[in-house]
């Protein structure tokens, strides 16, 4: 059984109730039951901080035993060379997502830190962006 972490960074536990127009009315722990219930064969599990230390704690805690890692690192993706040189120090792969098209947002949302160390990157295709990536560890 392949072991899947979804790992989501700052102000993404406000998800259904900030920025609806941006990132939907859905929160994450309902859509995240939906999706563990609907792949089979994965044992998908969840961490949200909103402490960017938490996050390599966590990346260096499953960087070594799990078959992927799907990483939303909200703003640290343009920010963060720490979550940045984590993901480079890990063997497990990491797909970043975003929700959002970040390329079509604010100007220093265009870059990503952590990009050149993951393994793809999906963004724009909202809560399903984290389907896509699961997905992705499993062809």
């Amino acid at each position: 059984m392949k072991k899947i972490l979804i790992i989501n960074g700052p102000n993404l536990n406000l998800l259904g109730i900030r920025e609806e127009n941006i990132y939907g009315s859905q929160d994450f722990p309902s859509y995240f039951e939906e999706l563990r219930h609907s792949l089979s064969g994965v044992r998908l599990t969840y961490f949200q901080s909103n402490h960017e230390g938490a996050i390599i704690d966590k990346l260096h805690e499953v960087g070594f035993s799990f078959d992927g890692v799907v990483l939303n690192a909200g703003a640290y993706t343009h920010t963060s060379l720490a979550i940045a040189d984590a993901i480079a120090g890990i063997t497990t792969p990491v797909v970043e997502v975003h929700i959002s098209n970040v390329h079509k947002r604010e100007e220093f949302r265009h870059h990503s830190y952590m990009a050149k160390n993951c393994v793809g990157v999906i963004c724009g295709f909202g809560l399903e962006s984290y389907r896509l990536a699961v997905s992705s560890f499993l062809s």
